[in-house]
């Protein structure tokens, strides 16, 4: 957690509701030298369905190996989320950790292990210490419930202010509220979520349609933002429907209100993804870009990414460089379909270069203003075809190596 703020962090958190059948406590297991809170369990009502995407990552956590399995039967009574050390790339020692959790809290709350979701976030390459879980375990088992906030903290990291969004839906004819908590900073990249993720609802929904809503909010949302393109161990977005909420329940899209409890997950994923940009590690800029004119979706969206990651670009919008030319090159080394002679450049609604070249009488000076701000808009029009994508991202500056360097201390 870095004493800095971000200077995209929102000026003001929004306030989350209590979610019926949600309860999170805190406490110190110490993971690392730092005196703050860094575990956090979530007590969840008897009945909660679980849905949840996972790291694409060929190395994985031994937590994200648990809960692949554990969210094939669709239960949750628990979470717990571990700040401070990843646990990944530990071997048997690290599945050992994960096993010493999962006893002890199915033994304190009276369910089956595979009802308890685990996370890990932090350092890689460190086993958990099952000590210091165990005390951990027994201090947060013990401790008062709190509020959302000092939950969003304690999952933090590198990140400089707790991740909060809550929305609302109306599911036959009653509100059915959604929140949720999320931290991520850097090694940030799309290959399924992105981050730690946690999204709560009271609303009652059936494991396989949540998972089926969850999946497609994803793919708008954290599969759409990037940081610095690496793909984390530890990836993991869990949604939590309590059934707490005298609403109907929802099973596919043919009931009342799917549609519109659709929409509110999608704004919510919207919304957390978003806030894990704004606080990309050393990030002064918030970008969108906006790929139009491709072959397809798909390849609009490899397009966007391309332009995302890349350092050159990145490093010109923390320059608040204009140099449209390397958005050139961001798209050429894309890998997909387009013509030099057909593309078109803008910043902030300025036209830079089309067809191939600058615009004529190019004025620079409102893309230098534009640039200037923290809201910086790119758009790309491919001129092929009807496909679109927007993705965000960040700029990238000296920031990033001062945290990345200090990070294991």
């Amino acid at each position: 957690m870095s004493d800095k703020l971000s200077p995209l962090a929102p000026a003001i958190s929004p306030a989350l509701p209590d979610i019926a059948g949600v309860t999170c406590r805190i406490a110190r297991a110490r993971y690392k030298d730092w005196d703050r809170c860094d575990l956090t369990f979530v007590k969840l009502a008897a009945g909660t369905s679980v849905a949840g995407v996972l790291t694409q990552s060929k190395c994985p956590s031994p937590e994200v190996e648990y809960c692949r399995e554990a969210l094939k039967q669709g239960k949750a009574r628990a979470l717990i989320v571990n700040a401070g050390n990843a646990n990944a790339f530990t071997g048997a020692r690290g599945m050992a950790a994960v096993q010493k959790i999962l006893s002890l809290t199915s033994a304190h709350l009276g369910c089956a292990e595979d009802e308890i979701f685990v996370s890990s976030t932090g350092v890689i390459g460190v086993p958990l210490p099952q000590d210091k879980a165990e005390a951990g375990l027994k201090a947060v088992f013990e401790a008062d419930p709190c509020g959302w906030e000092d939950a969003a903290a304690t999952i933090m990291t590198t990140d400089t202010f707790p991740k909060m969004a809550t929305t609302s839906a109306i599911v036959g004819g009653q509100t059915v509220h959604l929140s949720g908590i999320i931290k991520g900073s850097g090694m940030i990249a799309p290959d399924m979520a992105t981050m730690l993720g946690y999204i709560f609802t009271d609303a009652t929904v059936e494991a396989g349609f949540l998972q089926e809503m969850l999946s497609a909010a994803t793919a708008e949302s954290f599969n759409c933002i990037t940081v610095d393109s690496d793909t984390s161990t530890s990836d993991t977005v869990l949604a939590f429907a309590t059934g707490q909420n005298p609403s109907p329940a929802l099973s596919s899209f043919d009931d009342d209100g799917a549609d519109a409890f659709q929409a509110a997950l999608a704004d919510l994923c919207m919304q957390m993804a978003h806030l894990v940009v704004r606080d990309g590690e050393g990030a002064s800029k918030f970008i969108e870009i906006a790929v139009t004119g491709a072959d397809s979706d798909d390849s609009a969206k490899r397009i966007a990414l391309s332009i995302a990651n890349s350092p050159l670009v990145k490093t010109a919008i923390a320059g608040e460089d204009a140099n449209w030319g390397r958005v050139v090159m961001a798209v050429g080394k894309a890998g997909e379909s387009a013509d030099r002679d057909l593309l078109a450049i803008g910043f902030g609604g300025v036209t830079v270069a089309r067809d191939g070249l600058v615009v004529p009488d190019y004025d620079e000076a409102p893309v230098a203003a534009h640039l200037r701000g923290s809201e910086i808009d790119i758009a790309v029009d491919i001129g092929l075809g009807s496909g679109r994508a927007t993705v965000w991202t960040c700029d990238l500056t000296h920031g990033y190596i001062d945290i990345n360097a200090d990070y294991r201390s």
